[in-house]
């Protein structure tokens, strides 16, 4: 908001001062201006509200990703069976999946790399121990 305010007012002099020496025209274009960057902010608004949960239980792991939108899928994996996989790519993010029976899901693609590394540690150490038997 606070951005916002103070683009509008930089354009709002700034076309002042133009139209007040003649080139009125130029008004419409710092207007046009500050309604791209709305529209921009707006869109990556609307980007943020996609999140991805992981429940893992002992006999199932499941991740549902909600969209913008609100629809979401879920998919479910056996801890047992799983693998996790990061991968490192040379000049593009890491990538993070699970496997299973020929199935395979790219997940947590919005994370940080630090923050793809922290999470498949976290999830790798609950599969290991989600596989191993309850004493």
């Amino acid at each position: 908001m606070v951005l916002m305010g103070a683009v509008c007012l930089v354009n709002f002099g700034t076309g002042l001062l133009f139209y007040m020496i003649g080139a009125w025209p130029v008004v419409g274009f710092m207007g046009l201006d500050v309604a791209l960057l709305y529209a921009a902010f707006r869109l990556n608004f609307r980007a943020l509200r996609l999140y991805e949960t992981v429940d893992l239980q002992q006999d199932e792991l499941t991740i549902t990703r909600v969209a913008p939108s609100g629809d979401s899928q879920v998919w479910s994996f056996n801890p047992y069976w799983v693998r996790l996989s990061l991968e490192q790519r040379i000049g593009r993010p890491t990538q993070l999946s699970l496997a299973s029976h020929g199935n395979r899901l790219v997940f947590a693609s919005f994370l940080t790399d630090p923050e793809r590394e922290d999470f498949a540690l976290a999830l790798s150490a609950a599969l290991s121990s989600a596989k191993s038997p309850a004493v």
